[in-house]
């Protein structure tokens, strides 16, 4: 965009503009990763070792630079937070209660990402199960749990972004194809149908989950077989274009 020319009258006026009239507002961006493995979705966590909630478990994130777009904080915050760069993110939803930060009055835009269970071997945190206690789309908070079943203890409203998280990519699942992204470029229909089961956190009937997959144009065969035995299993990858961009900045209905 071409630099916009202001009028003396509208320099003078920023001149003069005294910005501490108003009361200061921090921003943060929180970043939800999520993963399926092990035919669960999981996410990643950090524990805090500082006070407020010093001890309970947190996102990846970061405050935003006051010269820093919102997208590259979310992107920093990856890259700094959990060693991620190129991954699927897309904004979430703001989250702005007064009191959700006993520091002070502290906006959170959240972001989602979407990776494979590989790309979170060297990550410093906690690789959590995310165990959602509604079903459907119905929303709220979830709990989250180490390998050992122990459960987490979450800092801040982190237990509701997570929900809004997941609450999201059910309703986008059958219409956006994001289970793309959490599948590996060659994969066989079984893979794809159990990363629609842990997201969805329900069975799915194979033949009619195999009918409306193949028939929606998003798929196509490799040519290759998996495994051996009687009958190895067709592999499959993404048409071209199907999968969705790499970085997505259109905000989902935030609030």
């Amino acid at each position: 965009m071409p630099q916009r020319t202001r009028t003396p009258e509208e320099l003078q006026f920023l001149a003069d503009y005294d910005a501490a009239t108003f009361p200061r507002h921090a921003v943060r961006v929180d970043v939800v990763l999520l993963t399926v493995q092990g035919g669960a979705l999981r996410t990643v966590l950090y524990e805090r070792s500082r006070h407020p909630d010093r001890g309970r478990f947190a996102l990846p994130g970061t405050w935003v630079g006051v010269d820093e777009g919102l997208e590259a904080a979310a992107v920093r915050a990856l890259r700094e937070g959990a060693g991620l760069q190129g991954v699927f993110l897309e904004q979430l939803y703001t989250f702005g209660r007064p009191q959700r930060d006993p520091r002070t009055r502290v906006i959170s835009t959240a972001w989602y990402a979407l990776v494979l269970p590989g790309a979170l071997s060297a990550t410093t945190g906690v690789v959590a199960d995310v165990q959602v206690p509604w079903a459907g789309e119905a929303g709220g908070p979830v709990d989250c749990a180490d390998d050992d079943g122990e459960c987490l203890a979450l800092a801040f409203d982190h237990a509701e972004m997570l929900g809004v998280a997941v609450q999201r990519i059910r309703g986008k699942l059958a219409y956006v194809p994001l289970a793309l992204e959490l599948l590996p470029r060659e994969f066989t229909l079984r893979q794809a149908r159990r990363v629609h089961e842990a997201v969805l956190d329900r069975s799915l009937n194979k033949d009619s989950f195999r009918r409306t997959l193949l028939a929606s144009g998003l798929i196509e065969p490799t040519g290759a077989r998996f495994g051996g035995g009687g009958r190895p299993a067709a592999l499959y990858r993404a048409r071209p274009g199907a999968r969705p961009d790499p970085f997505s900045t259109r905000p989902i209905q935030g609030g």
